[in-house]
């Protein structure tokens, strides 16, 4: 069986990041978002992974590399613009030839990965086992309805009147049935081939689609919120490991510092992870706080957010919470200033001033 990682798309709702980088290569507790599904299909016995690009495939490319970190082969696959997913399967086929796949979205986190997924799909041998969950706003995702035995019996793209509360997640596993599916879909109005479109062809023609319940907790990484909220979920199980140096710092609850990494005269408070080659000088860092790699942060504090590789925070004397702080960004507070804001911001960023 082998797998499809979709991280292409341009991650709108996430500018300004991903002005200038992929959305699935946004860290979340220091890992890029891809990394966990990448894992979810190794955990789960897949062996070959073709990676479906757009325009950032250089950066995905560089960042993920061969799979051999994770004793995998991935292959590269180029989608001239973000047309569907369906459309991502019809420009694989070639790689997944005629053997059975799992679709896994890049910028989705599963707590406890697609294994049952998977031994559900080689037991039951459905032409398509989709993932779904319970969620409050079903008119924001694609719904089923099932039957008792969960069989799928239809499928209804974000509808105003929701039948179900059952989204679907962003995993698939599907056999060679998509691929004839695929070729008897249209495009939407959105000008892209829907998989839901494919899978109600499925239905539309007597073959078996079957559902699995997420068990444990689901995060789709696609709003700023979403990723603060990924961050904290992850971090809830995260193992102390402290492989950086403290001096005169009060630490309670699990941390995990990386290597060349240094907290002097500072209160941590866990869970928290801090990257590597990282400085903290008399300043807070509280719990649920991500800290990149070669960050630096002075005489400020952080709780519940995401501090991205490279960052320089010094001086902010009030917390900043539940806040993303892009790669290489300097936040810095001139107490000899008069009593003005200096800004350098980009296109479509967000900046709230509390007084």
């Amino acid at each position: 069986m082998k797998g499809l990682v979709l991280s292409g798309g341009s991650g709108t709702r996430l500018r300004p990041l991903t002005f200038t980088g992929a959305k699935q290569l946004i860290p979340v507790a220091n890992k890029p978002i891809i990394f966990y599904g990448i894992e979810a299909l190794v955990n789960a016995g897949v062996k070959e992974i073709g990676i479906v690009v757009g325009a950032t495939a250089e950066e995905v490319n560089t960042v993920v590399g061969d799979g051999s970190r994770w004793g995998v082969s991935v292959t590269y696959i180029h989608q001239e613009a973000p047309l569907g997913l369906a459309h991502a399967i019809k420009i694989s086929r070639d790689f997944l030839q005629d053997e059975s796949f799992i679709m896994y979205l890049g910028d989705n986190i599963l707590k406890n990965g697609i294994r049952d997924f998977v031994t559900q799909f080689q037991h039951d041998q459905p032409n398509a086992l989709i993932l779904l969950t319970e969620v409050t706003n079903p008119q924001d995702f694609g719904v089923a309805v099932i039957d008792e035995s969960g069989a799928v019996k239809k499928l209804i793209e974000k509808p105003k009147e929701p039948p179900s509360n059952l989204a679907l997640v962003g995993v698939y596993l599907f056999d060679q049935a998509i691929f004839t599916a695929i070729d008897h879909i249209t495009p939407s109005w959105r000008n892209e081939l829907e998989i839901t479109d494919a899978i109600q062809w499925l239905l539309d023609n007597d073959c078996r689609v079957l559902s699995h319940r997420v068990k444990g907790w689901w995060k789709d990484t696609g709003k700023p919120d979403d990723i603060i909220e990924a961050n904290l979920l992850v971090l809830e199980g995260i193992n102390p490991c402290e492989k950086g140096t403290c001096i005169d710092t009060e630490v309670t609850g699990r941390i995990h510092t990386g290597k060349g990494s240094s907290i002097e005269k500072s209160i941590i408070r866990g869970p928290v992870i801090i990257g590597e080659n990282t400085k903290i000088i008399n300043s807070y860092i509280g719990p649920f706080s991500s800290i990149g790699d070669d960050a630096v942060i002075e005489n400020s504090e952080i709780e519940c957010s995401v501090i991205m590789q490279g960052a320089r925070i010094s001086n902010v004397q009030k917390r900043i919470d539940r806040s993303i702080v892009g790669k290489n960004v300097v936040i810095r507070v001139n107490d000899r200033s008069p009593r003005t804001h200096k800004f350098i911001i980009g296109d479509q960023s967000y900046l709230e001033i509390i007084r």
